[in-house]
């Protein structure tokens, strides 16, 4: 909806809305915070004025801090009832602009004056404090249209968190692709989706004019219309693939060599660039008052994973579809499709059939809006921003989802985090548990599983910073006891309160079958461990981990013993599983009637012994998971151990009175996407013969002497990510890597032949996949395929 026409909101009414994206500026008043936010009555842009930038000194410092920073203008300092976790009295420094923070931050490092908290950015800063996220209520004191675009401005309303709106209904999405010359910067095509419209926009003459194609007769005229557009559609979300750093860093530059101003944010605005720091050739985007998902990066922040994250592969395995031109057979799997092939493909169409290629563009944008739909992508990152703070398109930043959540009711309790590198440290915390296995063969084995581990640990033993540090003013009788030799506060704590929050949060999402909250939840919860153990972390603290670490081992231990003293045989723990085998073949009813009275002894035990022993309340949960009803343990190649992290087991599902067989394969190679078609194919068979005690030496001779005859030469073909750039492949080349040395010689040498002798190039500029078969003679190279 426009809001061009329509009523601005009266100071007394609130306007239900959700922030799309957040930005700050220095000005002479003060640091001016710039948000947007949609709303069912359209955009809504909000300013904040004269805002100060604060960062915390130790109130024994103050003098020399006040004398060091005197040379800079609006700058003031106040004694606060804040302490470190040190118990040291703060005092926080206020600046009237983010510039004059940052000088006096380098000043205090120069003079190795402690200074905390003093790289978090205004725009956080304010919505931290006041606990804002996605949903707000806005109450605005001063309203005008004077955007050139649709859009209502408020200046210093205020906000108030909201638990939650009916987001979906609020936004509004298009779908992006464009169409290139591989072999140039020639643009051909933009195509353009939202739900009930779309356009392509098209490089040149048509023969046959449609509704769905417009024609130009210049780059620059497209991108005009480009530009016009998308302040016409004012979509709020923008999704692609590869969108950021392919498609809107082509339209960037594409723009930039026209001398035209790209102009698609609102307001025109214009998009800020900023390049990753890790990878040289990765870049992020913010368009003001527009989010921009990409669809990999959300994707695999919503843990999704896939053999290959190309938009064909992906639209193949989740659709059942994917892109319109096919340069392979379609039956054959999708790390067949040539991006090169295609690419020639797609220059033939624009200078012989441009309904074709207009057609090809369009299913690109289907393509991710469908897929988008299908995985509930939209709904998981409005669920993540609401929960964590982050913006939308943030797909990493679990450092920072805790700090927005950690930080302000850090500051209730009276105290400030730590410098990041104020702790010096000689522990590492060790990982997860894993049980030496016993190998073999085995009939019903049960598998038992402690529900979120390191969550309901930090929960149950009140593993928290800032509980350790108030521990350190308590009796030993009011303090649950951790590991090298630190204890945490019973009754006084923070991250055990955020994580009941969220559990009984996820707990409700399960029951309304709101999935893409329930992933967000279980993303966020399990990253706490994580965010503790992370350098970064300014609170991290090896022996919080030690604590969350250790508890795992010592209860995992003590599980083990539990259920062998009932009569059973744990063969294998890991983490947070046991497997634990009933000595015997048993009916699924009998198997579940043990696992049931199992974890009910467990539970319960846990229950009256940590409320004797710590006078705390267990949150442990132990669930009965699994039971197979063949199961195998392999021992380590060359050896007679057994394995960690690879099994198989067989399950028996009922289904309307059809029983059906299933093995589950972990850590195996048929499970792995970088070995052979045929060792997948053989260690199937080879597991399903011997779980229904049937022959399998006939087969595999056949196989071998099959072999050796060439017949399964087309699944001797090894397939392996490129995880970094060719270049930095040094030493210990990997096969996979030799194959792509190899490849990039072929592509040189194939450029050589086309009239553009830079064809070749930026061909593993973001990793990709590679596919080759090891021969007598060492790799040959059969296919590459890019991650784009």
């Amino acid at each position: 909806m426009s809001l061009s026409t329509s009523e601005p909101a009266s100071k007394h009414q609130s306007i239900d809305a959700f922030l799309l994206t957040r930005q700050w500026r220095d000005s002479a008043k003060g640091i001016v915070l710039d948000f947007w936010f949609a709303s069912d009555n359209g955009p809504i842009h909000v300013l904040i004025e004269n805002q100060q930038a604060i960062f915390f000194i130790c109130q024994a410092d103050r003098v020399q801090v006040s004398h060091a920073l005197s040379a800079l203008a609006g700058v003031s300092i106040k004694d606060l009832k804040l302490k470190t976790f040190s118990h040291q009295a703060v005092a926080g420094v206020y600046f009237n602009s983010q510039q004059s923070l940052y000088q006096a931050r380098d000043i205090l490092k120069q003079l190795d004056i402690s200074h905390y908290e003093a790289d978090i950015r205004p725009v956080e800063r304010y919505l931290t404090e006041r606990f804002l996220s996605g949903p707000v209520s806005i109450y605005p004191n001063t309203a005008s249209s004077g955007h050139k675009s649709s859009g209502q401005l408020f200046l210093n309303p205020k906000i108030k968190p909201l638990e939650k709106v009916q987001e979906q209904s609020l936004f509004k999405v298009m779908s992006l692709d464009i169409e290139t010359a591989y072999d140039s910067q020639d643009l051909y095509s933009i195509s353009l989706l939202c739900e009930g419209w779309h356009i392509i926009l098209m490089l040149g003459t048509g023969e046959n004019d449609t509704k769905d194609i417009e024609y130009y007769s210049s780059e620059q005229d497209l991108m005009l219309a480009f530009i016009e557009y998308i302040a016409q559609q004012d979509p709020d979300i923008f999704i692609g693939w590869n969108v950021i750093n392919f498609d809107f860093i082509f339209l960037q530059k594409k723009a930039d060599s026209l001398k035209i101003s790209l102009a698609i944010g609102r307001a025109e605005s214009l998009p800020v660039w900023r390049k990753a720091q890790t990878e040289q050739s990765h870049y992020f985007l913010l368009i003001p008052g527009r989010v921009v998902l990409d669809g990999i990066d959300t994707l695999k922040s919503a843990t999704w994973n896939f053999p290959s994250f190309s938009l064909e592969a992906v639209g193949n395995e989740l659709l059942g579809r994917g892109k319109l031109i096919k340069k392979t057979d379609p039956k054959k799997s999708a790390s067949n499709y040539d991006p090169l092939s295609a690419a020639k493909e797609i220059k033939r169409l624009f200078h012989e059939d441009k309904l074709a290629l207009a057609a090809y563009n369009l299913e690109d944008c289907q393509l991710v809006i469908d897929i988008f739909h299908h995985t509930h992508l939209i709904d998981f990152v409005i669920e993540r921003a609401r929960l964590t703070g982050l913006e939308m398109d943030r797909t990493g930043g679990s450092v920072a989802a805790f700090d927005n959540q950690y930080l302000p009711r850090l500051h209730r309790k009276g105290f400030v985090a730590p410098d990041i590198h104020d702790r010096d440290e000689n522990i590492s915390a060790p990982g997860g548990y894993v049980m030496n296995s016993k190998p073999g063969i085995y009939d019903s084995v049960l598998v038992l599983d402690y529900k979120s581990l390191y969550p309901s640990i930090i929960r149950t033993f009140r593993v928290d910073p800032y509980a350790r540090v108030k521990a350190q003013k308590l009796d030993a009788a009011d303090c649950v006891p951790g590991f090298n030799g630190i204890s945490f506060a019973r009754d006084d704590f923070i991250l055990p309160d955020i994580i009941k929050s969220l559990w009984q949060a996820r707990d409700q999402a399960k029951k309304d079958h709101n999935s893409a909250l329930s992933q967000a939840i279980k993303i966020i919860m399990n990253s706490f461990y994580g965010v503790l153990g992370t350098a970064g972390c300014r609170v991290h603290d090896a022996r919080l981990t030690s604590s969350i670490t250790l508890r795992g081992h010592e209860l995992m231990k003590q599980t083990a013993t539990m259920i062998e003293a009932e009569g059973y045989q744990v063969i294998y723990g890991d983490t947070d599983s046991v497997f634990v085998s009933l000595g015997g073949a048993k009916e699924k009813t009998i198997a579940d009637k043990i696992g049931q009275q199992l974890i009910t002894k467990i539970n319960l035990h846990w229950k009256n012994e940590l409320q004797e022993k710590y006078h705390i309340e267990s949150f442990l949960e132990m669930e009965y998971e699994t039971h197979y009803i063949r199961f195998f343990m392999p021992t380590i190649r060359g050896s007679d151990q057994g394995s960690k992290k690879r099994y198989a087991g067989m399950i028996q599902t009922i289904n309307n009175g059809e029983v059906k067989n299933k093995i589950i394969f972990k850590g195996l190679e048929t499970v792995r996407t970088d070995w052979t078609a045929l060792s997948r194919e053989v260690q199937q068979e080879i597991y399903q013969r011997i779980f229904n005690d049937l022959p399998y030496e006939a087969y595999l001779k056949d196989i071998i002497q099959k072999l050796k005859q060439g017949d399964f030469d087309d699944q001797l073909i090894y397939r392996k990510r490129l995880r970094q750039k060719l270049s930095d492949y040094k030493k210990n080349i990997p096969p996979h890597a030799q194959a792509a040395l190899k490849a990039e010689a072929y592509a040189i040498a194939d450029s050589s032949k086309e009239a553009n002798h830079d064809a070749h190039k930026n061909r593993y500029e973001y990793g990709g996949l590679i596919d080759y078969v090891i021969t007598t003679r060492g790799l040959s190279l059969l296919n590459i395929i890019n991650i784009l």
